[in-house]
């Protein structure tokens, strides 16, 4: 995947062949022009990720170009160029809308960084635009661009008009009953109920009774019968989350219904047929606990014929950024507050957290940055994957050596014993920072 989509401007044809040669070696997409007004008529906003132009060109400004670009799209990053140092120009230019401002000559790798940010709330913008175009959209319930979280999606789909008991697994917070409504609503039983039953929840004393509905008199202070739950689901989908929470005794009994497809309110000898599929979430290892004694291997088989594993946030982070933004975006109408988008270096933050509550707690923390209370969590002890601690080793060796060269990234690169041009590249996808 391209690292950004780039339209690079200036009326001097040596200046653009250079930008596109460190650009595109970068890892960018880059188209250049020298005449503004073709440039202009051949940049296709919809494809086009960020506008870096000049402002004093012959024909029309980069000033100019900017509002015209943004007549088109208003959220099309745009950064400006100008060799003339022209203070009262950049605070015009950053008035007008610009992305950001860069005097020449400029730092080739300060550049890649801007872009860098520009491309990702670019992208954050049109994921968000998207997801409002098709509200009841997968997508929009399992949100993300992550391969993890892509392939889920794809999973749910497949799966949803397979009517198979199954069990969903994640750690607390992967949003296991979203998936679960999502395999309901887009199945062919999206018509009927969808019943969600939190195990943990419901005391042991009435768990029978809520499950399986009673005759009146079947036990002291029934007065009248009830329906219970199973039944009421019948024609759509039984959700128990948490299940192994469910207390060992009443494990047979569900057991023998989704065997069965039959349940016997308590008090009576009738028996109901159920047309329900069995959906339970956990999370636990239940072959673990069906080892230990705490969970019936039989009911474990029986569900775990298929097995939806929700990945953890910290197996898809570039998702946090949107994410976290979505949920603000959500926050800021429901609480009628001003939105406020995250800055660069506040997304970055985000992005190295452990978040142990995974989905639900970025989303809490998005609703706090809304309210205006919600300081960045601190990292858990939770064990970081092995690529993210060797990104960590690699930053603190790199960090260490540009503070040793003062924060030239040339003599860094000879103290590293690697080329100055793979330690840029470093440098910028680690997000750190260097002065020459």
């Amino acid at each position: 995947m391209s690292r950004g989509r780039i339209a690079f401007i200036d009326d001097e044809p040596d200046l653009c062949a250079a930008a596109a040669d460190w650009l595109e070696a970068s890892g960018f997409t880059v188209t250049t022009h020298t005449d503004p007004r073709r440039a202009l008529a051949d940049i296709d906003t919809a494809t086009c990720d960020c506008v870096v132009s000049d402002i004093r060109m012959p024909g029309l400004s980069g000033l100019d170009l900017l509002e015209r670009l943004h007549r088109t799209d208003p959220d099309l990053p745009v950064i400006l160029l100008t060799g003339h140092g022209d203070v009262p120009v950049a605070v015009k230019a950053m008035r007008a809308g610009a992305y950001h401002f860069l005097e020449k000559p400029y730092d080739a790798e300060q550049l890649v960084s801007i872009l860098d940010n520009a491309v990702e709330k670019r992208r954050l913008v049109g994921e968000i635009s998207r997801l409002k175009r098709q509200p009841d959209d997968l997508e929009a319930r399992l949100i993300g661009v992550s391969p993890a979280i892509v392939e889920l999606r794809r999973s749910i789909l497949h799966l949803a008009d397979i009517d198979v008991d199954m069990l969903i697994t994640g750690e607390t917070g992967t949003g296991k009953e979203v998936a679960a409504r999502a395999l309901h609503d887009f199945g062919r039983r999206r018509a009927g109920p969808f019943v969600a039953i939190n195990c943990a929840a419901i005391p042991e004393t009435i768990f029978e009774s809520e499950l399986f509905g009673h005759d009146k008199g079947a036990y002291t202070g029934a007065v009248g019968a009830r329906e219970g739950k199973l039944v009421f689901a019948n024609g759509g989908t039984v959700f128990f989350d948490e299940i192994e929470s469910m207390p060992l005794a009443l494990q047979a009994k569900v057991l023998r219904v989704i065997q069965e497809r039959v349940v016997e309110p308590l008090g009576s000898n009738r028996q109901i047929e159920i047309d329900v599929r069995f959906i339970g979430a956990t999370k636990s290892d239940l072959r673990f606990e069906s080892e230990a004694g705490r969970f019936r291997p039989d009911l474990y088989f029986r569900l775990s014929t298929i097995d939806l594993a929700l990945p953890p946030l910290r197996a898809r982070r570039e998702d946090i950024g949107l994410l976290h933004t979505v949920f603000a975006r959500r926050a800021a109408e429901r609480f009628g507050l001003p939105m406020r988008d995250p800055s660069p270096a506040m997304l970055a933050d985000l992005g190295s957290k452990s978040w142990p509550g995974n989905v639900r707690e970025l989303k809490g923390h998005a609703e706090r940055s809304i309210i205006g209370i919600a300081p960045l969590p601190t990292d858990s002890p939770a064990v970081e994957s092995l690529p993210d601690q060797l990104a960590r080793f690699e930053a603190g060796i790199i960090a260490s050596a540009l503070e040793t060269a003062n924060g030239s990234s040339a003599r860094a690169a000879e103290l590293l014993g690697i080329p100055r041009r793979t330690l840029n590249e470093k440098i910028t996808r680690l997000r750190l920072r260097a002065t020459a």
